[in-house]
């Protein structure tokens, strides 16, 4: 039914121009405005995600965005330098930078997550 349908993602946040600042620039992704004063996001892949202002925006409690990456201790030295806190979640399962690094391979991949100036989760994954 959808197929041939290029079907895209989107998100909110609080506050579009720190959002624009942050994928933009910290993150360096191809971010344009649409003509609703949105954002659209282009990725390497051929895909576009929305991002959209809302004012009574609450944060997604799940990985909104995963980033496949050579190495996350790379990534997340490059994120730490750009001023992002990549220790968000507490416990055993993550160390002081707030790398996973699951026991076995089966597990997961070694992954990292952090946040967006909206609270919105986002992750490093090695791939």
């Amino acid at each position: 039914m959808f197929g041939d349908i290029k079907a895209f993602s989107g998100f909110s946040v609080d506050d579009i121009e720190a959002a624009y600042t942050f994928y933009g620039e910290t993150l360096g992704l191809d971010v344009s405005r649409n003509d609703m004063g949105f954002l659209n996001i282009r990725l390497a892949t051929g895909g576009v995600i929305l991002v959209y202002s809302k004012p009574d925006h609450v944060p997604a409690t799940y990985t909104i965005l995963n980033f496949p990456v050579p190495s996350v201790d790379a990534a997340v030295d490059a994120l730490n330098a750009k001023g992002v806190t990549t220790k968000i979640y507490d416990g055993d399962f993550t160390d002081e930078r707030g790398v996973s690094r699951p026991p076995k391979p089966e597990y997961g991949p070694v992954i990292c997550w952090f946040t967006d100036p909206a609270g919105n989760v986002l992750s490093v994954l090695e791939a």
